[in-house]
């Protein structure tokens, strides 16, 4: 019985884990900065390089087995722990990692740091240490400068022909759009929406919004109308055929109108002064009151007057 449990379970485990490669293919690195001198601290307060992950699924992905590394040789240098409950990464978010060789720290910081004075090679490999997911490969940057992508999580997969480096751009921190380090958030800030700009532009006054929503409205009351319609007809044909199967005709075989969906008024009138006339007859009483003497037999043993109320006092 143990065997057949653990058969089972092995089988399932298998079954899933093509689900949880295709779903930590979504897992991206989103932005690089090598030499950290004024950006964002971490929970210590240090300045230290960061690499930001993030999750380009529309579902939560846990993270924790996956393997972090500067050296493609080595798959396996930094394993992401098991056990904390911040590695499962949120729809559409980021998480930052630290590459400040002090892994004793907590989750977040790697065993390995980052070169200012060469490219730094970065990549994630799958939970089975061969499978990589992600990698990017970080030129020489200035103190304060960040590789980023220029959308969060799209690269050469979107499949357009250009080359990974296309998506990619180095940012310095400056206010110019494009430029901006976001470390934790969304590499592209999306201020307005560009539709909903082009709609107002071209319809200043609103009419065509007006339209469009009383469009749908009615055509929303138009169809739960028919709904309703066709609601009504049916359970009319099922409230029919119950009738017909109850006096022992066929609905199929023999046609509606040859049977009428109910009595007609004369027939119940005659009915409901049939029924009148036959139960008036034991309604009918004498007018004649009769009023007889009860007798009933007393006794004042009977009486509760009678009784002891206390015991009697001996003497």
């Amino acid at each position: 019985m143990k065997r057949k449990i653990l058969l089972l379970a092995a089988l399932v485990l298998l079954g899933c884990s093509p689900m949880f490669s295709q779903a930590r293919k979504g897992l991206k690195i989103n932005e690089v900065m090598v030499l950290n001198d004024s950006n964002a601290v971490d929970e210590y307060g240090r300045h230290s390089a960061w690499i930001e992950l993030f999750n380009s699924n529309y579902a939560s992905m846990q993270i924790s087995s996956v393997f972090l590394t500067n050296d493609t040789t080595k798959p396996t240098l930094y394993p992401v722990p098991l056990g904390d409950v911040k590695t499962r990464i949120p729809k559409r978010q980021h998480v930052i990692f630290w590459a400040d060789n002090r892994p004793t720290d907590g989750t977040f910081h790697v065993n390995f740091t980052l070169d200012p004075n060469k490219p730094n090679t970065i990549a994630i490999f799958d939970a089975d240490g061969k499978t990589m997911i992600d990698c990017v490969t970080v030129p020489v940057l200035k103190p304060g400068q960040s590789y980023a992508r220029i959308e969060d999580g799209v690269g050469a997969d979107k499949g357009d022909g250009r080359p990974e480096e296309a998506y990619w751009s180095v940012r310095d921190g400056s206010n110019t759009e494009g430029s901006y380090i976001t470390p934790g958030s969304a590499n592209k800030i999306k201020g307005t929406n560009p539709k909903i700009e082009e709609f107002k532009e071209k319809d200043e006054n609103g009419f065509a919004m007006t339209i469009t929503a009383m469009g749908i409205v009615f055509s929303a009351l138009i169809l739960l109308s028919i709904c309703f319609y066709i609601i009504s007809r049916f359970n009319a044909a099922r409230s029919q055929r119950k009738k017909m199967e109850a006096q022992g005709l066929s609905y199929g075989e023999i046609h509606p109108d040859e049977h009428p969906e109910g009595d007609s008024g004369e027939e119940i009138a005659a009915i409901a002064m049939a029924l009148h006339d036959h139960l008036d007859a034991h309604d009918r009483e004498s007018s004649v009151l009769t009023i007889n003497k009860v007798r009933k037999a007393y006794s004042p043993w009977s009486s509760h007057i009678y009784t002891l109320r206390q015991m009697p006092n001996r003497r």
